[in-house]
């Protein structure tokens, strides 16, 4: 491992290390309706950071068009928990394995980002691992429409981050975004990814 990835592993671990609260939807919206009694399932999203001595990228996937939920979105890979599953952990490596072809053996786990809650009901857990050597993604073609990698430092930068909104379900709502090229990353993922990048810059 070369000098520039042993500073990025460093700054990773010493960001999961600072203590932090718990993310949200509602942060920066917090006149968005919460349902009432709501149970939150719990999920987990593996934050797989890419290094391999030509700088560090951090991969994503694109949905594909045709599901049902956040069709064409930005997205870690992940997923809800399952019978089964070690927690959130086993639910990012689990889910990674299925819609990129990431083998789980091949992750080492530095830790976890605390669960972020989504409008849609959803506890989401974000698991930093780190990935060494050449890996080709296999897309799992029913989920995934591409898998695709972003420079750390790109999402890891608080001042490429900015807040815009849309109308939904009958009024504005209000989210982080950090665009990269053709992929507008937004939403749950641009706010996990905005407090990734709060820690890193402490």
């Amino acid at each position: 491992m070369d000098g520039a990835d042993l500073d990025i592993e460093a700054r990773l671990r010493a960001a999961l290390a600072r203590r932090g609260d718990a993310s949200s939807d509602y942060d920066i919206d917090p006149g968005l309706p919460q349902p009432t009694g709501r149970t939150l399932r719990q999920a987990g999203v593996l934050v797989a950071v890419h290094l391999d001595g030509d700088g560090s990228r951090l991969w994503l996937t694109k949905r594909s068009a045709r599901l049902r939920h956040h069709p064409g979105q930005i997205a870690f890979p992940g997923g809800k928990v399952d019978q089964g599953d070690d927690g959130p952990v086993g639910a990012a490596l689990r889910e990674a394995h299925e819609e990129i072809g990431l083998d789980p053996d091949r992750v080492e786990i530095l830790g976890t980002l605390p669960a972020h809650e989504t409008v849609t009901g959803f506890s989401v857990t974000p698991v930093v691992g780190l990935l060494r050597g050449p890996f080709a993604p296999v897309p799992e073609a029913g989920e995934v429409a591409e898998a695709f990698c972003v420079p750390l430092a790109h999402v890891t930068d608080p001042t490429r981050f900015r807040i815009e909104g849309r109308r939904w379900q009958g009024r504005r709502r209000h989210y982080y975004v950090v665009p990269w090229g053709p992929y507008y990353i937004w939403g749950a993922t641009a706010r996990m990814l905005r407090s990734l990048a709060e820690r890193m810059n402490r």
